[in-house]
């Protein structure tokens, strides 16, 4: 489940992302009443198993299995479940069509969403993991070995308007300059190579998501509104934002709006 809306006294406009079919909208008639069948499974985070009847403009949704009740977990977790949310509303950006099969975005989220309520890597690894691999799913992974430009092995900077990282020669005004060690856990994160992003610096976490972040809402071409709290709470923890990282979100995104740069 991505996101609910209300509609009209009791029902619920219900946002999901299936297995087979993508992303479907769904109506949840009388879900809001106190004494309703499955109000409780139709709820963001939750893995369920529908039966929907198609309607005109909105699918019915008729019967609810709950599969696995990540939400649970999540929400007394603050940090997991800014996190969570912040992924959830990415998958449903970036699936922007409905009823298109999107098979590998729906893993992924699912998996991340797993990964979350497990509990044994940091939440905001786990969801600079999901932003990178889902990017790259959509066909906007950024280049973090050689020049996004030009191909050359020595790379200098990270340009968000280049497509990643870029040489001295190819690197365009505002370029961010990040550590050797950040562009490494970028590589290890999008990899899966948890032995080698649990082992990084708190630095070079702050620096990372600040990369990706940016990264992500550059080509969403809009925020991702879930951020600003996910943002708030890495910030007040040792080596966060304002504990010194040199390239937040916010200092990355200025740089990339510069008027004399163009979309690539």
């Amino acid at each position: 489940m991505l996101r609910t809306q209300k509609l009209g006294e009791a029902d619920r406009i219900i946002t999901i992302l299936t297995k087979r079919t993508g992303k479907v909208r769904g109506v949840a008639k009388g879900v809001r009443k106190t004494m309703s069948r499955f109000g409780a499974r139709l709820e963001p985070f939750s893995h369920v198993d529908l039966q929907l009847h198609t309607g005109r403009s909105l699918d019915v949704i008729n019967q609810v299995e709950t599969l696995r009740p990540y939400g649970e977990a999540l929400v007394s977790d603050y940090p997991r479940y800014t996190a969570g949310t912040a992924m959830l509303e990415t998958a449903d950006r970036l699936t922007v069509g409905e009823k298109e099969p999107a098979l590998r975005q729906f893993l992924l989220l699912v998996g991340g969403l797993r990964t979350l309520v497990e509990g044994g890597h940091e939440a905001r690894l786990v969801l600079d993991a999901y932003f990178l691999r889902s990017l790259a799913v959509a066909g906007y992974a950024p280049a973090l070995s050689e020049c996004a430009r030009c191909g050359a092995e020595a790379v200098r900077a990270f340009a968000i308007v280049a497509g990643g990282v870029v040489c001295g020669a190819c690197r365009p005004a505002g370029a961010a300059v990040p550590s050797a060690e950040t562009i490494a856990l970028m590589i290890a994160l999008l990899r899966g190579d948890w032995q080698a992003a649990d082992a990084s610096e708190p630095r070079n976490r702050a620096e990372c998501s600040g990369l990706v972040a940016a990264y992500l809402q550059w080509h969403l071409e809009h925020g991702i509104r879930s951020l600003k709290h996910v943002e708030r709470d890495q910030a007040d923890q040792p080596g966060g934002v304002r504990a010194g990282a040199k390239w937040g979100t916010r200092e990355v995104w200025e740089s990339a709006q510069d008027p004399h740069i163009s979309r690539a």
